[in-house]
């Protein structure tokens, strides 16, 4: 079958052109296999949990685009005061998977409420070195990760914006993205200081 298919291809440019091509895709469905079963076997993991520590939602029914309800933090956290003051049953993230994941870190950001410190940033971006190419390990679950966001907000004293007019505002997506490139280009340049890895 093989010695025929190469009569068949004709003259050699065109035989050379076509097997130049299909390469590329066998690697991206394998990529996108990868992410797949990773994804949904975390999926499935934080649903037999039910520990009500963290509750997901796809978006659009897209594997690769998960809402993060985040219900707990440390009870004795000035964050955790907050929430109660405020009836915040949780803090939304959203997190979207690359295309070359687990390989890569994932983009988490606040969605709401409106965070101020906590490593939380404009656009509700989220300075954790694990975060980054640089930080981030296969290994790592999203549960881990929403565990590690958990203590770097107390550990950074975070608290709900409650000023008038900028608590009513919502984060971006666009200025979240800016925030965190240049954040991560900053700390390429002059390394991590505070929070480390192990607290996010």
């Amino acid at each position: 079958m093989l010695r025929r298919s190469s009569r068949l291809g004709g003259g050699g440019s065109k035989a050379t052109s076509a097997s130049s091509i299909p390469p590329l895709a066998p690697h991206r469905q394998h990529c996108t296999q990868v992410r797949t079963r990773r994804l949904m076997k975390e999926l499935q993991e934080i649903r037999r949990l039910g520990d009500n520590f963290i509750t997901v939602e796809l978006v659009e029914d897209n594997l690769f685009d998960w809402n993060v309800k985040l219900h707990q933090v440390d009870k004795d956290s000035a964050l955790w005061q907050d929430m109660k003051e405020t009836s915040t049953e949780f803090i939304l993230l959203n997190v979207s998977f690359p295309d070359n994941f687990p390989f890569s870190p994932p983009f988490m950001r606040v969605l709401t409420p409106r965070l101020e410190n906590g490593y939380v940033l404009d656009g509700g971006a989220i300075c954790m070195e694990l975060l980054t190419p640089r930080g981030w390990s296969s290994a790592y679950t999203v549960e881990a990760v929403m565990r590690q966001f958990a203590a770097s907000l107390v550990k950074g004293q975070g608290r709900i914006c409650r000023k008038a007019g900028k608590s009513k505002k919502a984060f971006s997506r666009k200025e979240a993205e800016a925030t965190f490139k240049s954040l991560v280009k900053t700390h390429e340049k002059y390394g991590w200081v505070s929070p480390p890895v192990s607290d996010g």
